[in-house]
């Protein structure tokens, strides 16, 4: 059956990845993506100077609370209109992606937002799933269009200047995916004059324009629509977090992962800046996943989704607090 899905899949990028999918809603909906959105110079000259200063944390979130602290008006909101709004992703495939065989949406992100569902309205199907191309996750919260993302999102002090995060619940870490018969073998001068794809907005934009290895940027509005590129020969290489890329790589055995591990890249829930008590109220529903050792809820989603092609933590993403 995975190998049946896995080639469905790959199917199915050739012949939607090379364009960005709209805004959808529906009960099996799904979408990807993390941008920064239109942060101002002086937001990003803020969290320049935190991150210099050594007093941002991005990783440092609020305390969890179930009570009336987990409570205020993000989670009203969500309990008057009987629906948790979630941006996602349905093409990354392991975690938020469209079974061709159901027709659901599936993942290890998609695990998560159950669970968050499961908490607040008392049932994991109460969801309403919008995709969100990556360059639209932070726009897609500010402007209310979904109540959190959640979708392989990397936490970083300039984001947290435009959005809130939930404590860490994935910790990957960028790295370089190529054909196997490629002469590229890492971040480094083996990338000259070479294309490398990397999704606009997204962490892996940044990394390669601080030092590109004289490779050129080919940008696509998601991030699986660079394995398609790479499928269609119109770029040799793809830039992107080891989590994703061990998706794309099952999705086409001739593609492999290169080089060393580059950045330590902690994904998180993004909500609106100001939700305190709906952030508090998801660090509760991730404390609660987390707990239970080697038959937690994330460790069972770990080896639902990702234990077949990633090596199996000793344990899920400890919490950190800044309260």
């Amino acid at each position: 059956m995975r190998s049946t899905v896995v080639g469905a899949l790959a199917a199915c990028a050739v012949g939607l990845g090379a364009f960005a999918l709209p805004l959808v809603t529906g009960g099996t909906g799904s979408g990807e993506g993390t941008g920064h959105g239109a942060s101002s110079s002086a937001a990003k000259s803020a969290s320049a100077r935190q991150a210099a200063a050594g007093t941002c944390d991005p990783t440092a979130s609020l305390r969890p609370s179930g009570g009336s602290e987990g409570s205020g008006p993000g989670v009203d909101r969500i309990k008057k209109r009987g629906k948790l709004v979630v941006g996602v992703d349905q093409n990354s495939y392991l975690w938020g992606y469209r079974d061709p065989g159901t027709g659901r949406i599936e993942g290890f992100d998609i695990d998560l937002v159950r669970a968050i569902a499961n908490d607040i309205l008392g049932s994991p199907d109460k969801v309403t799933y919008k995709t969100v191309p990556t360059d639209q996750r932070i726009p897609a919260i500010r402007n209310g269009t979904v109540d959190m993302v959640v979708r392989t999102m990397t936490i970083t002090c300039e984001r947290l200047d435009q959005v809130a995060f939930s404590t860490v619940y994935f910790e990957a870490g960028q790295q370089l995916l190529a054909p196997k018969d490629s002469a590229v073998t890492g971040f480094d001068d083996s990338l000259s004059g070479k294309r490398v794809c990397v999704a606009k907005g997204s962490t892996n934009e940044a990394l390669l324009a601080k030092d590109s290895h004289g490779s050129k940027a080919v940008l696509v509005p998601n991030q699986l629509d660079c394995l398609v590129r790479v499928q269609l020969g119109e770029a040799d290489a793809v830039l992107t977090d080891n989590a994703l890329a061990a998706g794309q790589a099952a999705q086409d055995p001739s593609m492999h992962l290169v080089g060393k591990k580059l950045t330590d890249e902690p994904y998180g829930v993004a909500m609106k800046k100001g939700d305190d008590g709906l952030v508090r109220r998801v660090n509760k529903v991730l404390e609660d996943y987390r707990s239970g050792g080697g038959r937690s809820p994330w460790m069972r989603s770990f080896d639902k989704w990702l234990g077949h092609d990633l090596d199996k933590p000793s344990a899920p993403p400890s919490a950190k607090y800044k309260d």
